[in-house]
């Protein structure tokens, strides 16, 4: 059973910086051998995709982050991270690890208002 967890949510000021965390265990291969994603959702809306780590390293990000978000993996501590810089109210959604394509986590809620 594959348990995917995130954290780091908060209530944060337009400008600010915030870091996700998502750790994942329970799974068959060794955690560097997964594709690892970050999505939201904000009310109301669809679930949309945020940056992408791949076994390589590779990133991939949604145009609408480019430049102000982060997103790394220590696969020493089956982690993967979203830095989040220059926040937005627009970047208010709840946040959603994704694992290897499939697994998802509960989420964590990133608020941006002053």
């Amino acid at each position: 059973q594959v348990q995917v967890a995130e954290s780091g949510g908060d209530l944060v000021q337009p400008g600010g910086s915030l870091r996700l965390s998502c750790t994942a265990s329970g799974m068959e291969l060794r955690f560097s051998a997964y594709e690892m994603a970050w999505y939201r959702q904000a009310p109301g809306k669809q679930r949309e995709f945020v940056a992408q780590i791949r076994r390589a390293s590779n990133t991939k990000y949604a145009d609408s982050v480019k430049g102000r978000f982060t997103i790394s993996r220590d696969n020493t501590k089956n982690m993967v991270y979203l830095q989040m810089n220059s926040l937005k109210p627009e970047d208010t959604s709840v946040y959603y690890c994704k694992v290897g394509g499939i697994w998802w986590g509960q989420g964590t809620q990133v608020t941006v208002s002053s």
